[in-house]
């Protein structure tokens, strides 16, 4: 079950899908990241660690507007030196979930236990490749160590990689590595940067990203844990494909963000100067209406629950769809299980992903005590 699909069926959230009530927002509990992903524009390490006193009211003025979920992010959010005190704080005040987005590489045994013991419900370490290149650092054999720390842990963990051009040949065995040791994992399609207007999404590679894309929901057709939901694969190849979609936005009304410096913004993308304490329901209400940016949007939390917002009936429908079309699936044999099964039934298709040479899979290389550090 997906994230928005456990959201709805869960009877404490579902009016939000019918009220006007905000859902869901993001609190930056740093701007300062460890790494600097060419793509990403949601990191400035000129700019201080907010205070736990900040962070403290913005996120009472967070639940009082009604919020349900609170996801802490950055920057890298482990660098705050009161990120377990952040997450402590956020429960007490009665979000349904606190989650946080990661890249691991500040994560430890201890650290992941205080987070816990917090109340810390999800976390997304974000992974690109196997290797580390110059425009992502963000490599699965610097936290591949790690993730055997979750199994006995309350903490849901899930992988995101970040599909661009420069990840394709790589992201099928980070797929494949989670796959083997258990782990949730999705890789979704770049967004364009629209704080400094940079196209990120390189045409030339529209047609490989769809295959991947569609490998990944024959994974999830086939029973494999791929943590992407129908309605949001079936968004990102319309996407790529630039064909429209109907849909209304609800960044800054249902779903919103809040800067390291208390700025509110409709999402990572779309940034005021106003200050979330000064935003009223009035406030959130204005933004739920069409933007200029919705065309071709890549902020996919966003876009999902304006999908389920907006069509909640076609949405529900479609997940139930794909729930039923996987079941039929896994009655048959022979359904693959992994990317490196997709790929090798398409050699004489042009590879964006190869498995290295040796027969083992880096997963279960990882198994045997043998993975890279």
């Amino acid at each position: 079950m997906t994230v928005i699909g456990e959201r709805m069926l869960d009877l404490r959230q579902a009016p939000r899908v019918f009220d006007t009530k905000p859902w869901a927002a993001h609190l930056y509990v740093t701007e300062q990241c460890n790494l600097d992903c060419h793509y990403c524009n949601e990191f400035n390490n000129s700019i201080p660690h907010p205070t736990l006193a900040d962070l403290k009211k913005w996120m009472d003025h967070i639940r009082k507007l009604g919020v349900m979920r609170l996801g802490l992010q950055g920057g890298e959010p482990l660098k705050h030196p009161d990120i377990v005190e952040v997450v402590r704080y956020a429960k007490s005040l009665g979000f349904r979930k606190v989650s946080m987005s990661t890249n691991g590489f500040l994560l430890n045994r201890q650290l992941l236990a205080d987070l816990e013991g917090a109340g810390l419900g999800e976390l997304q370490i974000s992974v690109d490749r196997m290797t580390p290149i110059a425009s992502t650092r963000k490599a699965m054999k610097s936290i591949v160590h790690k993730l055997d720390w979750f199994k006995d842990s309350k903490v849901k963990l899930h992988v995101s990689g970040v599909l661009f051009k420069e990840t394709l040949d790589e992201m099928g065995q980070v797929i494949d590595t989670c796959l083997d040791l258990g782990i949730p994992v999705h890789a979704r399609v770049v967004h364009d940067d629209l704080v400094h207007d940079r196209a990120l999404r390189d045409a030339s590679a529209s047609e490989p990203l769809l295959r991947f894309l569609e490998h990944q929901e024959k994974l999830k057709r086939s029973g494999q844990k791929i943590h992407s939901s129908w309605n949001l694969f079936a968004y990102q190849k319309k996407m790529l494909r630039q064909e429209p979609v109907e849909w209304t936005c609800i960044a800054g009304y249902k779903y919103f963000f809040v800067s390291s410096t208390g700025k509110f913004w409709l999402c990572s993308q779309v940034r005021t100067e106003r200050h979330i304490l000064e935003i009223t329901r009035e406030d959130l209400l204005s933004y739920n209406r069409k933007k200029d940016c919705q065309a071709g949007c890549g902020v996919y939390c966003t876009a999902e629950t304006s999908l389920a917002v907006s069509h909640p009936l076609r949405y529900a429908g479609r997940e139930v769809a794909g729930m039923l079309a996987s079941r039929v699936s896994r009655m048959r044999r022979g359904q693959p299980e992994r990317i490196r099964d997709l790929t090798a039934a398409e050699q004489d298709e042009a590879p964006f992903y190869e498995a290295p040479a040796a027969a083992a899979s880096f997963g279960s290389r990882c198994q045997q005590g043998n993975c890279l550090r």
